[in-house]
């Protein structure tokens, strides 16, 4: 079990468990009041979906996985949260989920690990590796899903990050970039995408550094997160 302040995460039989990417993407995401509808693609045990139902008092989020023990998962913890009534946990492959509707925001921390070799577990297949969602069929998505004034938010390796941005030239449009290290001279590991529909001329960009020596923790980084990390 992991607890946070406002509510707590069962993980047993989800493949990846609650990691600092998810929380760093469901703290940072600009969620608005006027975004009723939001989506979590790859929900895992439900965390970001929940992040979304603290920080939107008015948002319905919906939670989908193709992984049903993760979609099972995710449903247990939000019916044990203050949120349930908001939440819904699918299973379902993002490439065939039709829900009627248009989503304000999508909020993913997507498989990533294209070309490194391939775990042994299943579950960890899924999760992390996007020979199961490729980036182009994740994109589509994004544009099928997307209502006309919404914005995508998404974590990926800084590596990644350019290709996915190429990918989407000509459907969304980067508005948002957030550079993370792990400390001051690290290199970046991750970063941290918003996406809108239309033409961005100059996308906001950022830099959060996390901490500055083992277990001392960045004034910017304990502002993002002290909604939800007990230790802050």
């Amino acid at each position: 079990m992991f607890r946070f302040k406002r509510f707590s995460v069962c993980q047993q039989g989800c493949a990846m468990k609650v990691g600092t990417d998810g929380v760093l993407l469901g703290a940072w995401c600009a969620l608005e009041a006027s975004q009723r509808r939001v989506l979590d693609i790859g929900t895992g045990t439900g965390v970001i979906a929940l992040m979304a139902a603290q920080r939107s008092a008015e948002a319905r989020i919906t939670a989908v996985d193709i992984d049903g023990e993760c979609a099972r998962r995710a449903a247990g913890n939000f019916a044990a949260s203050p949120w349930g009534d908001r939440l819904e946990a699918v299973q379902a492959d993002i490439r065939d989920f039709a829900p009627g509707h248009t989503f304000d925001h999508i909020i993913t921390n997507p498989p990533y690990f294209s070309s490194s070799l391939l775990p042994p577990d299943s579950g960890r297949r899924l999760a992390r590796h996007c020979v199961a969602l490729p980036f182009a069929d994740l994109a589509a998505a994004f544009d099928r899903l997307l209502a006309p004034c919404g914005r995508v938010s998404m974590i990926l390796p800084a590596d990644a990050a350019d290709a996915f941005v190429e990918i989407c030239r000509g459907t969304l449009s980067l508005s948002r970039r957030c550079d993370v290290r792990t400390t001051p001279r690290s290199a970046v590991r991750r970063s941290m995408l918003e996406f809108g529909r239309g033409y961005c001329a100059q996308p906001r960009h950022e830099l959060l550094v996390i901490q500055t020596a083992p277990e001392t923790f960045t004034e910017e980084y304990r502002m993002l997160t002290r909604d939800f990390y007990l230790k802050f």
